[in-house]
C-alpha cells in the first residue's frame, strides 16, 4: 500500500478489515478483473469470496448477524473493491443501500425477516427509483401501488436496476394516493415496496419481469436492467416501514449514503488509476531515459496524485459526519461530485501516460477508461449533486433580515 489516500484514527479492527480486502483485492480481483469485465461475466467467484469475508453484513447490526460496522469502514472497503474492478463494488453496494434501508426504516419484523439472510449474502438486495422516462426526476414517478384487500397491485416499468437478475429482493418506489388527498406535494405520496423474487431473467414471478441485460460501454460483469410491473401483487406487509407516503424520504436516505459510496468508488478507480500510470511511467523509455524522468509526465503524477488524496479526505469527512449522526447531504455531494469529476480526470491522465497502449484492450487501463464515465452520473449527476449543494450553501449562508 502506497502514501496516498491513507485514513488516520481508524481502530485495529477497522485496520484488520481493511488489510483483509485489500489482500483479497491483490489477490483475487485484479489478476481476473479484465477478463471477466471483457467477457460481461458475472464474478461469481469473486462474490462468494466477499460472502466468506462477512462483506455483505459489514454495516448491518450484530443483533442480525452482521458486522455491525460504521459507514466509514464500509465506505473504505468500497473504495479497496474499487480499486480492483468497480462492477464488483456495484454488487455490494445496491445490496447495501436496502440493507441500510431496512435497518433506518423497516418494521421490526421486516428486520428480523430480511437483515440476517442479507448479512450471509443469501438475500441479495436492489433498489429502483429511476424509471425510462424520468431520469433524475423522481418526483415524476408513474409506477403506481393500489390497495386490493390485504394486497398491493403493483403497475409501471423501471430502469437502471443494478442487480436486477441476481437480487433475490428489489425495493422499489411506486406512487400510492391511498390516504393522500387530491393536491398532496408529489414526494409524499410515494412508497417503498419490498418485493422478493427469484433471481434470473424473463418472468421471474407472476406480474413481474426482468427483460434481461442492459448492454453497456464499461460497469461489465454486474447485470443492469429494467423491472416491469403488470399487476404484481405485494402483501401489504411488504411496505416499507408499514405505512404508506414515506417511500421518498426513505429512498432519499439511502442515496445519501450510497453517494458517499459511489465517492468512495470514484477515489478506488483513481487510485487504481495512479498506481498505473506511475508504475507505466517508470518503464516506458524514450529519448533514452524512463518517461517519468521527463518533466512533463511528473507534473501529471503530481496532479494525479494531489486529486487522489483530496477527494479521498472528503469521502472520509462525508462518511464520518454520517457517522456521528449528523445531516452529511452536503458533505456527500461534495463528495461524490469531487470523487466522480477527479477520478475522469486522473483516469485520462493515466491513459494519456500509457501512450497508444492506453488503447489496447490489453491493458488494464482501458477498462478504468470505460468505467469512469459512469460514475459521472451514477446516484444523481454532477448536475444534480451541484444544484443540491448549491442550494444547502444557500441554506447554511442565507443573509438575515
Amino acid at each position: 500500500m502506497g502514501r496516498l489516500a491513507h485514513t488516520d484514527g481508524l481502530t485495529d479492527i477497522q485496520r484488520e478489515i481493511l488489510a483483509t480486502v485489500h489482500e483479497f483485492v491483490d489477490k483475487e480481483i485484479i489478476p481476473v478483473a479484465t477478463e471477466l469485465e471483457h467477457r460481461d461475466e458475472y464474478p461469481t467467484r469473486i462474490v462468494e469470496g466477499l460472502k466468506e469475508l462477512g462483506l455483505f453484513g459489514l454495516m448491518i447490526p450484530e443483533e442480525y448477524g452482521g458486522l455491525g460496522e460504521s459507514l466509514l469502514t464500509y465506505a473504505l472497503c468500497v473504495e479497496e473493491i474499487a480499486r480492483g474492478w468497480m462492477s464488483v463494488s456495484g454488487i455490494i453496494n445496491t445490496h447495501f443501500i436496502v440493507a441500510y434501508m431496512l435497518k433506518q426504516h423497516g418494521t421490526q419484523e421486516q428486520r428480523e425477516y430480511f437483515l440476517p439472510r442479507m448479512a450471509t449474502g443469501d438475500v441479495r438486495g436492489a433498489f429502483s427509483m429511476s424509471e425510462p422516462g424520468l431520469g433524475s426526476d423522481v418526483s415524476a414517478i408513474t409506477s403506481k401501488g393500489v390497495r386490493d384487500g390485504d394486497e398491493y397491485v403493483l403497475n409501471g416499468q423501471k430502469m437502471w436496476l443494478t442487480n436486477g437478475g441476481s437480487s433475490t429482493l428489489v425495493a422499489v418506489l411506486c406512487r400510492t394516493d391511498e390516504g393522500h388527498p387530491e393536491g398532496t406535494a408529489p414526494h409524499k405520496s410515494m412508497t417503498t415496496f419490498l418485493i422478493e423474487k427469484e433471481p434470473g431473467f424473463g418472468q421471474v414471478k407472476p406480474g413481474l419481469t426482468i427483460p434481461g441485460k442492459i448492454d453497456k460501454m464499461g460497469y461489465k460483469g454486474v447485470d443492469t436492467t429494467e423491472l416491469i410491473m403488470d399487476g404484481l401483487r405485494v402483501p401489504a406487509d411488504r411496505v416499507l416501514g408499514g405505512a404508506t407516503g414515506r417511500g421518498f424520504y426513505q429512498m432519499m436516505d439511502g442515496v445519501e449514503v450510497g453517494r458517499v459510496n459511489v465517492a468512495a468508488r470514484g477515489c478506488g478507480v483513481a487510485q487504481r488509476a495512479f498506481e498505473l500510470g506511475v508504475s507505466y511511467a517508470q518503464q516506458r523509455h524514450t529519448f533514452g531515459k524512463p518517461i517519468a524522468q521527463h518533466q512533463a509526465i511528473q507534473f501529471k503524477l503530481a496532479e494525479m496524485g494531489t486529486k487522489v488524496e483530496a477527494a479521498h479526505a472528503m469521502m472520509v469527512n462525508a462518511a464520518r459526519k454520517k457517522d456521528s449522526g449528523q445531516r452529511n447531504d452536503l458533505e456527500a455531494g461534495m463528495a461524490k461530485y469531487l470523487a466522480s469529476e477527479y477520478c475522469k480526470e486522473v483516469v485520462e491522465d493515466a491513459f494519456r501516460i500509457h501512450g497508444g497502449y492506453g488503447f489496447s484492450k490489453e491493458y488494464e487501463i482501458e477498462r478504468l477508461y470505460r468505467e469512469a464515465p459512469m460514475l459521472l452520473i451514477g446516484e444523481g449527476t454532477a448536475e444534480i449533486q451541484k444544484m443540491i449543494i448549491g442550494r444547502r450553501l444557500l441554506e447554511e449562508y442565507r443573509i438575515q433580515g
